[in-house]
């Protein structure tokens, strides 16, 4: 005998990956310094790219990137940056290349004027989620006044690919705003 059926947002359902990380991690608070870091650099990767895509290439990034250790990543040169503009399993985009290493020294430039990461970015929520009421995905913004904020905030820090878009998305991905669907089993978590 079934149990019930599942109930998840729509577009998490187009693969095992995407199934995976709906359930596990979107929409989940995070607040490790490390993790929000990486989250950034992936969610910049993804830019005109799917999720889909950075997903199944998420495990080589790790790799490739030396776990997205920013006191490693400030230290990557050319010979670096040309080792990973030849790795076929990430974006092999010299500007996203780069802007992991900027966002890098950025992360620094945070962690000095704010204390974290985490308390710079949770800040402009009060430290709480965002639960938003969404009955269809036709009304999850792709961006919204606050993460217009947020990504300003964080160009003037000097972190690249950190459009309002980029950072919507990240919002969502890290816990900032919860979008899963009313009718969504993750919706109240």
């Amino acid at each position: 005998m079934e149990g019930p059926e599942i109930i998840r947002c729509s577009w998490a359902g187009s693969s095992a990956e995407e199934t995976e990380y709906h359930d596990k991690e979107w929409g989940r608070p995070e607040y490790e310094d490390r993790r929000l870091f990486a989250m950034l650099l992936l969610e910049g990767q993804q830019a005109g790219l799917s999720w889909a895509t950075i997903l199944k290439k998420r495990e080589n990034f790790y790799k490739a990137y030396d776990n997205f250790d920013p006191s490693i990543l400030i230290h990557y040169d050319n010979n670096k940056i040309e080792e990973l503009l030849q790795n076929p399993g990430i974006i092999r985009n010299r500007l996203k290349i780069q802007a992991a290493i900027t966002n890098a020294k950025a992360y620094f430039k945070v962690v000095e004027q704010y204390g974290s990461l985490s308390d710079f970015l949770w800040k402009y929520v009060d430290y709480k989620p965002v639960k938003n009421n969404w009955q269809n995905l036709s009304e999850v913004p792709a961006s919204t006044p606050l993460s217009d904020t947020i990504s300003k905030d964080m160009k003037k820090l000097g972190f690249k690919f950190v459009g309002s878009t980029i950072i919507y998305a990240y919002m969502q991905s890290i816990g900032m705003v919860n979008d899963h669907l009313c009718d969504c089993f993750l919706h109240d978590l």
